[in-house]
């Protein structure tokens, strides 16, 4: 087995820490017991190294062997490739669980990111923007609901759909987005309470803190 290495930045301010999406990589390497070292790159001087790994300059990537993967849904389905643990083994339960992958990552953050950055800034004006912003997400949240309301987990068993979705609603989480959403509240609750989870957060928090 090659080894799997994860990069990320070297540091990054308090705000981020637990949200940068090494996370999700790192959560799924502990869900699937899959040996991998984690490596830095700068936060503040992204060089051609950087691009030519990440295009858009940003973390993280995942070399396994000659390949080097980005972008955080990429990286996770190839893991789940590789682990049981992280994917169903038979065809029909890997493709009910790719498919809540697409749609943690195209059809829920495409709504929760904007909303949440606009959070981010401080600005609690009710505008036009921010009243749209509120019902894209709504509409989004109120179809995920009816769905978590009768599952425990988005495809059968545990799989990389549910590291995906949880960490999107957990940024949600954190801004009180889920109040009027209990299913999703408890999903993202039940799916933090992983020892997988919790090792993956205090070593991303570990990483960012050791360069202060």
């Amino acid at each position: 087995m090659t080894d799997l290495i994860l990069t990320t930045f070297d540091w990054v301010p308090e705000t981020p820490r637990g949200y940068v999406r090494d996370l999700r990589v790192r959560w799924a390497l502990e869900e699937a017991g899959l040996p991998y070292r984690v490596e830095s790159v700068p936060f503040g001087a992204r060089d051609a190294g950087h691009f030519a790994h990440q295009p858009f300059g940003q973390v993280p990537w995942l070399t396994d062997g000659d390949l080097s993967i980005f972008e955080s849904g990429a990286i996770v389905l190839h893991l789940g490739n590789r682990s049981n643990a992280l994917l169903p083994a038979d065809p029909r339960g890997r493709s009910k669980a790719v498919e809540w992958v697409f749609a943690a990552l195209n059809s829920v953050e495409m709504a929760s990111l904007p909303w949440s950055i606009y959070i981010f800034t401080g600005d609690s004006e009710d505008t036009p923007g921010r009243q749209s912003l509120d019902r894209f997400l709504e509409s989004r949240l109120r179809h995920l609901e009816a769905v978590l309301a009768i599952r425990e987990w988005l495809a059968g068993p545990f799989s990389i759909a549910d590291i995906l979705m949880a960490d999107v609603l957990r940024l949600v989480d954190r801004f009180d987005g889920l109040e009027p959403h209990p299913a999703c509240r408890d999903f993202v609750q039940r799916a933090t309470a992983r020892p997988a989870f919790a090792r993956a957060h205090a070593d991303q928090m570990a990483h960012f803190s050791a360069a202060d």
